[in-house]
């Protein structure tokens, strides 16, 4: 079997967001589609994005250049491809476009692996199950009052989810934040797992102090309290709060997670499919993660990084962020029973782009 074509397309789901309700994915909800296609007849797909609309033309020569490097490669060498065109790309060196671009490529491979195979992707990674743990994401964001944290949070549990993550660190005092988490709260039950993102917002002194305000209320994780490339201040805070760690997802490639776990940085590992540089790479920072003896959590992507949660031995709970949804016919859905993502059991991922609705989500 051979690659003997592609086909990429961009699509912008950011143009139809309200961003009052979604201040983030209004701007980067924006994507770059990849079909890869073989001699024998299997189309595998994939994206890149997570990018304001100005990036969608680079990105999308980037991953023409990249796709262009695999005709007449055979796509079962996901191992060999994807270290090429790192090296090809960037001289080895994963940041920027250049990975996101190969992920998207990556992921496309394992897709017609799967097909080849006739597996879904989570059972060829070696898990079992099609129901992955979730939580809700991009719902309960930093420019919410506490009436509105409460109403949305009511709403999410009553579609069923089990977990929620809400942003803070634009409050002007510890005191407005704890107000905001007071309301937060007194929505949620106690089965609920919620999560706390500051998206490098605060300084380790202001992540401290917050950090044990918050420790009472038996949070899951705070997701990135500082900068990501702060090792020593990130293991301060680790070493200091009883309230767990998570970062990760801000790096590229894998050797940044064996560097912080090794400064014992982080309590629980958070990888991003794009930066990481794919499934094969996102599995890679899974299994160091492993040998820390860390969980490990996805950040974005749950219809495909759903299915490396349930293969990893230490996958714990996916971020649902449905930020591509719209581009493709049909996504996981979230059960009401018990909150749990279900997984396609269609050989690869399990997706299919919908071609009408990228029509209609071209830039203007």
């Amino acid at each position: 079997m051979k690659i003997t074509s592609f086909h990429t397309q961009v699509a912008c789901p950011s143009a139809s967001a309200d961003p009052a309700m979604e201040p983030t994915g209004a701007q980067m909800a924006n994507f770059v589609t990849l079909e890869l296609r073989t001699d024998d007849g299997l189309t595998g797909i994939g994206y890149c994005g997570f990018v304001r609309v100005e990036m969608l033309k680079a990105l999308q020569a980037t991953l023409d250049a990249l796709a262009g490097w695999t005709l007449g490669a055979d796509p079962s060498a996901v191992e060999a491809i994807s270290s090429r065109l790192l090296t090809m790309g960037g001289l080895g060196a994963p940041a920027g476009m250049v990975t996101s671009a190969a992920a998207a490529i990556d992921v496309a491979l394992w897709d017609i692996k799967g097909k080849a195979a006739g597996q879904p992707l989570f059972r060829l990674l070696g898990g079992e199950s099609n129901r992955v743990p979730t939580y809700a994401s991009g719902f309960l964001w930093r420019n919410y009052s506490g009436d509105q944290l409460a109403d949305t949070a009511a709403e999410l549990i009553e579609k069923g989810f089990r977990g929620m993550k809400f942003r803070m660190g634009d409050e002007p005092s510890l005191e407005n934040e704890v107000d905001r988490m007071d309301a937060l709260m007194s929505a949620v039950n106690d089965d609920t797992d919620v999560m706390v993102d500051i998206n490098q917002g605060w300084t380790v002194d202001q992540a401290l102090a917050a950090g044990r305000a918050m420790e009472a209320y038996e949070l899951t994780w705070l997701e990135d309290p500082i900068h990501h490339q702060d090792y020593t201040g990130l293991a301060h805070l680790a070493d200091k709060l009883s309230l767990p760690i998570a970062t990760g997802e801000y790096h590229y490639g894998v050797p940044p997670f064996g560097e912080m776990l090794e400064r014992r940085a982080v309590d629980i590992v958070m990888v991003d499919l794009l930066r990481a540089g794919g499934i094969t790479h996102w599995m890679k920072a899974a299994h160091v993660a492993e040998a820390f003896n860390k969980p490990v959590v996805s950040h974005l992507a749950p219809e495909i990084l759903g299915h490396c949660i349930e293969a990893a031995p230490n996958g714990t709970i996916a971020e649902h962020m449905p930020w591509a949804f719209p581009i493709f016919q049909e996504v996981p859905q979230v059960s009401a029973s018990d909150g749990a993502l279900v997984l396609s059991e269609e050989p690869g991922l399990g997706l299919q782009f919908d071609q009408d609705a990228i029509d209609r989500m071209q830039p203007e």
